[in-house]
């Protein structure tokens, strides 16, 4: 199963039809769905640190789920929530070049005013669809991610019930979930957090990882009987071995203009006068980095279908001339950004196994 198949599934399980025919789920038990996403719980994650999450352990396993290009929170919510593809939704990484901006960035997780949410992601999200449909829909997260670019770009259409903490997140579901049909969205990202400050398998991220099974466990008792529990996540996380900064001593910012994506899965835009050039830039580029990257230049990303095959106009326009995916636990670093890049300890975008699957778990509440 990929991401962007949970939500239609979820909603077909309620009654709405998919346009896919995405049905791989039993019918809702009640008629009430709840989806917690934990940002940065890989696949892995879960069989590795087991002792630490005896309630996830216990839950109904699926196979692991595959994300999208690039394994990062932007993209992979989008997904999630529109049940389509990056070429398709548009949301291609932690930042990239806006299109025709003079070379400004565009963070998609902080936003920027003068990009419109819904003309830079067209797509009906399901929060969208399922209130059209009858369906209560409930986006519970923290008060700060109410009213985000992001939100409104690709969570957009759900009620949003503002918790902070595990009391008001599962207060705030219980209201959520009281009629049927309904579905409540959970967000938390303590994991996540942990991973980029300290790295996977640290203290501080095991303690996370404690609180999310926690969290599952306090759900599971709390919530009304008949609800159906769903857990996944948007990436896993790897912990950084090598660090190469762009351009100190490399090739990497020749004929480059702006640097976008992040440490793992990098938007290269080149300079005007270097776009002939992208396939001899990439070849020299590659040829520094050897096996510890992928580099592919826009033509061989798309007909590769590395964002999804058939990706828009608008997509293939905010794709970088170069990509490239970091392999192993090597970071390309910014030099403008490397006090903060340098001081992450865990990373993902890239495609390995670690970041790129992710769990899915289920539970009726009896």
């Amino acid at each position: 199963m990929h991401l962007a198949d949970i939500a239609p599934s979820i909603f077909s399980s309620l009654g709405l039809i998919d346009p896919h025919g995405r049905t791989a789920f039993t019918p809702s038990p009640t008629g009430r769905e709840c989806l917690l996403l934990v940002d940065g719980l890989g696949a892995e994650a879960i069989n590795e640190y087991a002792k630490f999450v005896p309630t996830l352990s216990k839950l109904l396993h699926y196979a692991p789920v595959e994300t999208a290009f690039p394994s990062t929170t932007a993209t992979s919510l989008a997904t999630l929530m529109t049940g389509e593809l990056p070429g398709t939704h548009g949301m291609l990484g932690y930042t990239v070049r806006v299109p025709r901006s003079g070379g400004r960035i565009l963070n998609a997780l902080k936003w920027d005013e003068r990009v419109d949410p819904h003309t830079w992601q067209p797509v009906p999200t399901f929060f969208e669809r399922g209130a059209a449909a009858g369906i209560e829909v409930s986006n519970v997260s923290a008060k700060r991610y109410e009213d985000s670019g992001f939100t409104r770009a690709a969570l957009r259409g759900g009620t949003h019930r503002s918790a902070n903490t595990i009391t008001e997140m599962v207060e705030q579901t219980k209201v959520a979930l009281r009629k049927s049909p309904s579905f409540a969205y959970l967000y938390v990202n303590e994991l996540d957090v942990a991973g980029h400050s300290d790295g996977v398998g640290s203290e501080k991220w095991l303690a996370a990882l404690n609180g999310v099974d926690l969290l599952v466990a306090t759900l599971m008792s709390k919530l009304p009987q008949g609800v159906r529990l769903w857990v996944t996540a948007d990436h896993g996380m790897v912990n950084v071995t090598e660090s190469i900064i762009l351009g100190e001593g490399n090739p990497l910012l020749d004929g480059v203009a702006v640097i976008a994506g992040e440490p793992r899965a990098r938007h290269i835009y080149l300079e005007e006068k270097h776009l002939a050039d992208a396939a001899q830039i990439a070849t020299r580029m590659g040829e520094f980095l050897g096996a510890r990257a992928v580099l592919l230049n826009k033509s061989e990303a798309i007909s590769q279908g590395l964002f999804g095959e058939h990706p828009s106009e608008a997509a293939q326009e905010r794709m970088g001339e170069i990509i490239i995916i970091a392999r192993g636990g090597l970071v390309l670093i910014e030099k403008a950004k490397q006090d903060q890049e340098l001081a992450m300890v865990g990373h993902h975008g890239a495609l390995t196994d670690t970041e790129r699957f992710v769990p899915l778990l289920s539970y009726e509440i009896d």
